[in-house]
C-alpha cells in the first residue's frame, strides 16, 4: 500500500470530492467562461497582521496539474463519473493568470492574497489545494514574525518537525517562518531542500545512557567541537558547573559553544548560569533556550532581563498553537465579465477583478484601498501578476531569499503598534474604493430583489 506521499503525479486527486462533481457539471453544461476567484481572510482573530506565504508551493502545483493514468484509473470506480469526463480529464492542465501579494508582504481582511483568473473549470479545482498551502504557511510565518519580534534580534531557530501536523507541514512549515526571519532548522530534509543551515544539540537520553553526566559532555563536545550541550536533564545549575569542571580539566580539548537550557524557570536559570559561566572563565559560552516556547514566553523572559541569546522554538510555532488556522477563503468573484458574490451580512466577498494598493508616509505604512482592477491610484500596487497563461512570470520566480529580504524590508515598513503582541484597538485601515462599494451595492441589490421572487413551479425549465 502506498506511504500516502503527495507527489505531481497524484496531487491532483488532493482535492474535495466536490471540486471533482463541480468539475464534471460545468464540462456537462459548457460553462468554460473566464471566471475570477479571490483568495482572501475574512478576519485576522488576534493578529495585528499576516504574512503572506505559499505562493511559490501553488505556483508549482499548478505549472505541473494533471491527471495520471493512475489518477483516471482509481476515477474511473467511482459510479459517479462518466467515461467522457475523464477522457477529457486526461487532457487538462491549468492555463489560466495568477495575480498575488508577494510572498513576505504584510496582508490585512479582506485583501486579496491571491486572484486566479482562468477558465472557470481551471480555476474551480485548484481551490483546496491552494488554500491548503497559503492557509497553513500564512498561519506560520505570521505566527514566526510575532516570535523573532518578541526575540529582539536574538537567534530563533525551528525545532518544531516532532509535532507538526504531518510530512507536508513539517516541510512548509520550516519554509515559512525562514521567510519570516528564523536562521536555521532541526529539520535535516528541509535544511536540504530550502539551502537552510541544519542546526541541533543532543536529547536527555544522550546524557541518561551515560553513567555520568560528565561523560557525556566530554564525549559530545570532543566529537562536535563548539557544540551545544543539554544541561537540565537532572539538575541544571549542577550541570553547568560540570560544564566548568570539565573546562578547567581538559581545557582546549572541551570546546562547548553553547548551553540549552529546555525546563524550569529558564529566566532564573539563565542569571545563574551566566553568573556560573563567567566566574568559570566561559564567557564566550552561549545560553540558548526551548521547550514550548512561543513569542508571549519569549517575551516575559526577556522582560525579566534573562541573559539567553537564542530561542530553539517548536511546538506552539509550528503548531500555531494559538490561532491553527485562518479564517481564509476562496470565493467567485466574476464570471464571463459579470460580477459576482455570495449574498450574505457576514460571508459576503467584494465582487469583480481587484487591486490592493498600499499608501506610505516617511516610509511607513498607513493606510491600504481595495479597488476594481482597472482603476488608477496614487498608491502602491500589492497585486503582482505571477502567473501568465499557466507559466510562471518573473515576479512568480522570485527566491526564497528574496522572499526573506521583502518579508523584513516590510516588516520595517509597519506601523510600531501593529508590532504589539496583543491585539490593538487601532486596527490597520483597509479601505474599498467608492467604485467598488457601488458595485457592491447595485450587485447586492440585485440579488436581493431575485432572493425575494416568489417561485412559480412553472416557470422552471
Amino acid at each position: 500500500m502506498s506511504p500516502g506521499w503527495v507527489n505531481d503525479e497524484n496531487a491532483a486527486l488532493l482535492t474535495d470530492l466536490y471540486q471533482l462533481t463541480m468539475l464534471q457539471a460545468y464540462h456537462r453544461e459548457g460553462l468554460n467562461g473566464i471566471a475570477v476567484f479571490d483568495l482572501f481572510v475574512r478576519r485576522l482573530r488576534e493578529r495585528n497582521y499576516l504574512i503572506a506565504c505559499g505562493l511559490d508551493s501553488v505556483l508549482h502545483y499548478l505549472e505541473h496539474l494533471h491527471f495520471s493514468q493512475e489518477a483516471l484509473d482509481y476515477l474511473s470506480t467511482l459510479p459517479m463519473f462518466k467515461p467522457e469526463f475523464l477522457d477529457w480529464l486526461s487532457g487538462f492542465r491549468f492555463e489560466g493568470d495568477v495575480y498575488a501579494i508577494p510572498e513576505g508582504t504584510p496582508v490585512f481582511a479582506d485583501e486579496p492574497i491571491l486572484q486566479v483568473v482562468a477558465p472557470l473549470p481551471q480555476a474551480q479545482l485548484i481551490e483546496t489545494f491552494v488554500l491548503n498551502q497559503i492557509t497553513y504557511q500564512t498561519g506560520i510565518a505570521s505566527k514566526a514574525s510575532r516570535v523573532i519580534h518578541a526575540a529582539q534580534g536574538r537567534t530563533v531557530v525551528d525545532f518544531g518537525l516532532r509535532r507538526m501536523q504531518g510530512t507536508d507541514a513539517g516541510m512548509k512549515a520550516v519554509r515559512a517562518s525562514y521567510v519570516a526571519g528564523i536562521e536555521a532548522t532541526s529539520n535535516v530534509l528541509a535544511a536540504k531542500v530550502y539551502g537552510l543551515p541544519p542546526t541541533g544539540t543532543m536529547a536527555h537520553s544522550y546524557v541518561e545512557v551515560h553513567d555520568l553526566e560528565e561523560d557525556a559532555f566530554s564525549a559530545f563536545a570532543e566529537l562536535y567541537p563548539g557544540t551545544t550541550l543539554l544541561v537540565d536533564t537532572y539538575d541544571t545549575l549542577q550541570a553547568v558547573r560540570r560544564t566548568v569542571a570539565l573546562h578547567k580539566l581538559l581545557g582546549d580539548r572541551f570546546h562547548v559553544g553553547a548551553i540549552r537550557l529546555d525546563s524550569g524557570d529558564m529566566a532564573e536559570l539563565a542569571h545563574e548560569a551566566r553568573i556560573i559561566l563567567d566566574e568559570g572563565g566561559l564567557e564566550h559560552v552561549k545560553i540558548v533556550a526551548s521547550g514550548s516556547l512561543d513569542e508571549f514566553a519569549i517575551a516575559e523572559m526577556l522582560a525579566r532581563k534573562a541573559p539567553i541569546d537564542g530561542f530553539g522554538v517548536g511546538t506552539k510555532l509550528g503548531t500555531v498553537a494559538d490561532r491553527p488556522y485562518l479564517d481564509s477563503v476562496y470565493k467567485l468573484a466574476e464570471y464571463n465579465g459579470k460580477a459576482r458574490m455570495k449574498l450574505s451580512k457576514r460571508k459576503s466577498n467584494l465582487p469583480g477583478r481587484k487591486q490592493v494598493y498600499r499608501f506610505f508616509e516617511q516610509g511607513r505604512m498607513v493606510r491600504d484601498v481595495i479597488t476594481a482592477y482597472d482603476e488608477p491610484s496614487d498608491g502602491t500596487p500589492l497585486l503582482q501578476c505571477v502567473m501568465k497563461g499557466g507559466r510562471r512570470t518573473a515576479a512568480g520566480t522570485v527566491t526564497l531569499e528574496q522572499a526573506r529580504a521583502h518579508a523584513r524590508d516590510s516588516l520595517r515598513q509597519l506601523p510600531d503598534h501593529l508590532l504589539s503582541l496583543e491585539e490593538t484597538d487601532r486596527p490597520y485601515p483597509v479601505e474599498v474604493s467608492h467604485r467598488l462599494r457601488e458595485t457592491l451595492s447595485r450587485l447586492e441589490d440585485e440579488l436581493e430583489a431575485k432572493a425575494s421572487q416568489i417561485v412559480n413551479p412553472s416557470d422552471i425549465a
